[in-house]
């Protein structure tokens, strides 16, 4: 057997292990405020079927009530704990979804699939009045393999004892403006990851996606280079780890041949 991962674009991707579909913070939208779709198209309709949906952290480009209202009736999302306290429109959808609160160290299940939530080093609260009340969080997906999505984190102490030991990292290498603020990698960072979790497989997310309108020339590097530059940048000190660089809604076969 072997896992899926597929990339639709910012951090929203589709794990597909032991039968089991998860799908990570779902933005299926063409417009969020002042952010537009530049690149990629839409997800398809099939994208929002799953079994177990991870919502990484508050933030609306990762907590997107719209997207989450597109799920099929009964499907289980996993949020933060205090997540339905701090986004009152959670309450409408926990009519028709099935939503669950955790914090780092607890475990959901999903068929022969474990999802064990882990820490972020970001500021994971409902901008921009939200409160600490929310931690960010990281997820490992395991079942035939041990799939890491960090949602967005920066570096921090204790990353590889909290994460454990993973086959393929899902890492955010960019952002959706000119400049990242504190609590994000980079390229760079996220090359250093490589070296602390030691993956066989790495797949650069939450890059060349979203940009805010009006600002298509400004430090354009910044949405159009990440990836590329996470792979060229983990050669040298993760030379180990296979990074596939995808496009939108492109997918990847890992471990069939391990």
């Amino acid at each position: 057997m072997s896992v899926e991962v597929t990339w639709w674009g910012h951090a929203t991707a589709t794990v597909r292990d032991s039968g089991v579909t998860v799908l990570t913070d779902p933005l299926l939208v063409r417009r969020l405020a002042h952010l537009r779709r530049r690149r990629g198209a839409l997800p398809p309709p099939h994208a929002v079927r799953a079994d177990l949906v991870l919502i990484s952290h508050l933030h609306a480009d990762h907590l997107h009530l719209g997207s989450l209202a597109m799920l099929a009736p009964g499907t289980h999302v996993v949020l933060p704990r205090g997540a339905l306290r701090a986004v009152p429109g959670l309450r409408r959808l926990a009519r028709q979804l099935e939503l669950t609160e955790v914090v780092p160290g607890d475990e959901v299940s999903a068929g022969p699939v474990t999802v064990r939530a882990v820490p972020a080093a970001h500021d994971g609260r409902r901008l921009p009045v939200g409160r600490h009340i929310s931690p960010a969080l990281g997820f490992v997906v395991a079942g035939e393999e041990r799939t890491y999505f960090a949602g967005d984190t920066g570096l921090f102490d204790g990353m590889a004892e909290a994460v454990g030991e993973v086959d393929t990292a899902l890492l955010p290498v960019g952002g959706w403006g000119p400049f990242l603020g504190e609590g994000h990698l980079d390229a760079r960072r996220a090359a250093e990851v490589l070296t602390r979790l030691r993956p066989r497989s790495a797949v650069p997310v939450h890059f060349g996606t979203y940009w805010p309108v009006g600002l298509d020339a400004v430090r354009p590097h910044e949405f159009h280079s990440p990836g590329a530059e996470f792979k060229r940048l983990a050669a040298r000190p993760a030379p180990q780890v296979t990074v596939h660089l995808l496009e939108h809604g492109e997918s990847v076969r890992l471990g069939a041949d391990r």
